[in-house]
């Protein structure tokens, strides 16, 4: 006869190699998932990324999004990627705040797959600053904070003071 206490440590080392075999399934599944996708895959952390002036410059924005002469935030993004979900209270907020003084847009990437070519992004969220011209001042990968977006545009020297009551 064998041992109840051995049966079930042998048990307990047999299920916890399963375990890491499926981990180990499952992060290179995401790995590839990822690899095949680029553009599509929401960063890791909410809110510990930090922007980079470096990163690829994109093409200036259309003539009719010019046309409004007006300094302008892109959030590229997915209604269902959390850190994106919570950036959708700050962009409106910034949207009616500065009405007038700031463009607000939100792409969907994940329903607009080609949009994450055109701005050549890698996480997102990822917020792009246009200047009035159409000029690609700044872009941020990962969440981003009303206060910072506010300081990154008074350092790129727009300064956005919101609408009186």
């Amino acid at each position: 006869m064998s041992d109840p206490e051995i049966t079930s440590t042998t048990g307990k080392q047999r299920l916890l190699k399963i375990a890491i075999v499926i981990a180990l399934a499952a992060a290179v599944g995401a790995l590839l998932y990822g690899k095949n996708n680029p553009g599509l895959r929401c960063p890791c952390s909410t809110g510990s990324e930090k922007g980079s002036a470096t990163a690829p410059m994109t093409e200036p924005q259309s003539e009719a999004e010019v046309a409004y002469k007006l300094p302008t935030l892109i959030d590229l993004g997915a209604t269902k990627c959390i850190p994106c979900k919570l950036m959708a209270p700050i962009l409106e907020e910034l949207k009616t705040e500065h009405a007038g003084r700031l463009k607000v847009v939100f792409i969907d990437v994940w329903e607009n797959p080609d949009e994450s070519k055109k701005y050549n992004i890698n996480l997102i969220p990822t917020q792009i600053f246009f200047n009035a011209d159409g000029k690609e001042l700044f872009r941020h990968e990962g969440f981003f904070s009303k206060e910072d977006i506010l300081a990154k545009w008074k350092e790129l020297g727009v300064e956005l003071v919101p609408a009186s009551s």
